[in-house]
């Protein structure tokens, strides 16, 4: 029997299989950021895979601050909402169910393309090249609480709308991930970068405010960049410990994905090559753990999954590529 095709729970919800379509920026949207019919028609192509269990859409922003590039999608104002809706809709007629990717950018844009200096948890300079164009702003702490407000209101809105859960993006380099990693966080305040515990306080206030937003029973999923493979970055020790903590504060699954090295792995190219990460967290927290990272073949996911090195696949690029794998790479 397939496991990538039996059935799992995240919370109170049940998807049909295992396959996920991971969160992938398509610049599809509008100027403000608004659902376009070229957006909808996206996912529903890839809705019609029937092995699908589970869309992520591409992360969002919460705030026009937050704001990463041009074409992203917003879910930053109640305007959005009505776009969201027929997203979610054309999603949900084929089957699938959906979450939304709630993100906020930090350092990790352009000025050009939020109007002002980039905010982020200390003023550093971000040590990705080519995502920013000037060090960003320290915050304050009345900045760090209007950006949890935000990713409230923003969830709230994915709810209105009728997402079926949300994920909080703390990965591939943005704000919350600016805080989880020490080379980018050295604040001294509540928010520490010196301890793990300072580096995910943003984090548990965020998931706190959501779950006041979204209620009990609504799934809350978080992108985790568990390690950013940069010398005095994040390492896998510090997810282990936090892992549990996360869950503790309300998440129904973690997502485990690359830090400031973003969504590829330095050296390794083997499919799933995060398979690490997720097998130790898998070993702390008893919610599922979601897998992604260069999966390309149907006998890949499968071993993955047979040896408990997760409990979702995330499949992007392929499914870009072809959005029916795997039931068409057998022919």
């Amino acid at each position: 029997m397939s496991m990538l095709k039996a059935p799992i729970t995240i919370g109170s919800l049940e998807l049909r299989s295992c396959l996920v379509l991971p969160p992938m920026a398509t610049a599809k949207a509008d100027a403000e950021g608004r659902v376009t019919p070229q957006l909808v028609e996206y996912y529903q192509t890839m809705a019609k895979n029937p092995n699908l269990g589970l869309i992520i859409t591409e992360h969002s922003y919460i705030n026009s601050q937050g704001k990463a590039k041009a074409g992203q999608l917003s879910i930053a104002s109640d305007e959005d909402i009505p776009g969201l809706s027929e997203l979610v809709k054309v999603i949900h007629q084929e089957g699938v169910k959906v979450f939304a990717q709630l993100n906020h950018a930090g350092a990790a844009t352009k000025s050009t393309v939020i109007k002002g200096c980039p905010i982020a948890p200390s003023a550093v300079e971000y040590p990705v090249e080519g995502m920013t164009d000037t060090v960003p702003q320290a915050m304050a702490v009345e900045d760090i609480n209007h950006v949890i407000r935000d990713f409230a209101k923003a969830a709230g809105r994915a709810k209105a709308a009728g997402y079926d859960g949300v994920e909080i993006h703390s990965a591939h380099g943005y704000l919350l991930n600016q805080f989880y990693s020490p080379l980018t966080n050295k604040r001294m305040d509540d928010y520490s970068g010196s301890t793990p515990w300072g580096r995910i306080a943003l984090h548990l206030a965020i998931i706190k405010a959501v779950r006041q937003v979204v209620g009990g029973d609504y799934p809350i999923a978080l992108r985790l960049g568990a390690s950013d493979y940069m010398e005095g970055g994040t390492v896998l020790a510090d997810s282990v410990q936090v892992a549990p903590v996360l869950v503790e504060a309300g998440v129904d699954m973690l997502d485990i994905s690359g830090g400031l090295c973003r969504y590829v792995r330095p050296g390794v190219t083997e499919e799933g090559y995060f398979q690490d990460l997720t097998y130790a967290i898998k070993q702390v927290v008893e919610v599922p753990v979601m897998l992604t990272g260069g999966i390309v073949t149907e006998t890949a996911a499968e071993k993955l999954l047979f040896d408990n090195k997760a409990d979702l696949i995330g499949v992007g690029r392929k499914l870009m590529q072809n959005p029916q794998w795997p039931r068409e790479s057998h022919k």
